[in-house]
């Protein structure tokens, strides 16, 4: 059981009757932003799978590593999408510090994006106190009408369209994004932002599936994904790894390839290295990769 703290005041219209995908998981990173009804979901999950506290920290790291091994390589903007609740290691706070660790001016822009009203606003308030508005921004939006989301991307006027953007969708696509007849269309949106990212720019995904995981943690992985769909504000879907690896469709991948999180660059975890320790990768749940547009 993760240690206990005063509720913050929830934004006007927040469900707090049913526990939030992005709160729970930033109660599983030891965050603030997360009720009573998130930790009690997540400590019944962490009874289940004790592990998945650190199969959370291992995706954190995995967003980490992307975010510096791109800076390094001179990417100056991010789109980060379903960002979820602030937590340290934010993705301009790490860009920046990669800048200065080469002895540089920060200059990288970032815009976050988030469907849940509490992800904006506390997004909002770090960004208040540790960011930069001329190159820091957050906007409320939805996976599911990447045409929308775009333009109030771009409206921040912090996205160079003739510039390569990295759009970051970390542990978003395996939770359900239905359309108004309920089928997901995650498959179409992710389409449909590749399309519109410009030549050069990068999409990093991070995705759980059951497939090439040890049996006995697979059997408790779909319990949990039972206890999300019934409990919780949003179902889980997960799909096997070569359906996840279909979202980068002919992007050229970025080496290692795919792999589990914890073996995407290790190299890159960055000066205040954090250490998740698993009995093999695949007990991380998660499968990642980075992949780059080249036409």
């Amino acid at each position: 059981m993760l240690e206990r703290h005063s509720d913050p005041v929830p934004p006007p219209g927040v469900d707090l009757q049913r526990p939030s995908v992005a709160r729970v998981y930033d109660y599983l990173l030891g965050g603030t932003a997360n009720w009573a009804v998130d930790r009690e979901f997540g400590d019944r999950i962490i009874e289940k799978v004790p592990l998945v506290k650190d199969m959370a920290l291992a995706n954190r790291l995995f967003l980490t590593r992307v975010v510096r091994y791109l800076t390094k390589r001179g990417v100056r903007q991010f789109l980060d999408i379903g960002a979820g609740v602030p937590t340290a290691g934010n993705t301009h706070q790490v860009a920046d510090a990669v800048k200065r660790e080469a002895g540089q001016v920060p200059d990288v822009r970032v815009v976050y994006v988030d469907n849940e009203p509490v992800a904006v606003a506390h997004a909002a308030m770090l960004l208040d106190s540790d960011g930069d508005p001329a190159r820091h921004a957050v906007i409320e939006g939805d996976l599911r009408n990447p045409d929308e989301l775009w333009q109030k991307a771009r409206k921040t006027q912090l996205l160079n369209p003739d510039e390569p953007i990295a759009l970051l969708l970390i542990a978003v696509l395996h939770v359900h994004q239905p359309d108004p007849d309920g089928n997901d269309i995650g498959a179409e949106s992710v389409a449909r932002f590749r399309d519109l990212l410009p030549r050069g720019s990068y999409l990093a995904i991070s995705h759980m599936t059951a497939d090439g995981v040890p049996e006995t943690l697979v059997k408790k992985l779909l319990e949990i994904k039972r206890m999300y769909d019934e409990s919780s504000s949003s179902d889980g879907i997960w799909r096997s790894r070569a359906d996840i690896a279909a979202f980068l469709d002919d992007f050229r991948l970025v080496e290692p390839g795919w792999t589990w999180t914890p073996d995407w660059h290790p190299e890159e975890s960055g000066p205040t290295k954090q250490t998740v320790t698993f009995g093999t990768s695949s007990e991380s749940v998660v499968w990642a990769g980075v992949g780059e547009k080249i036409t």
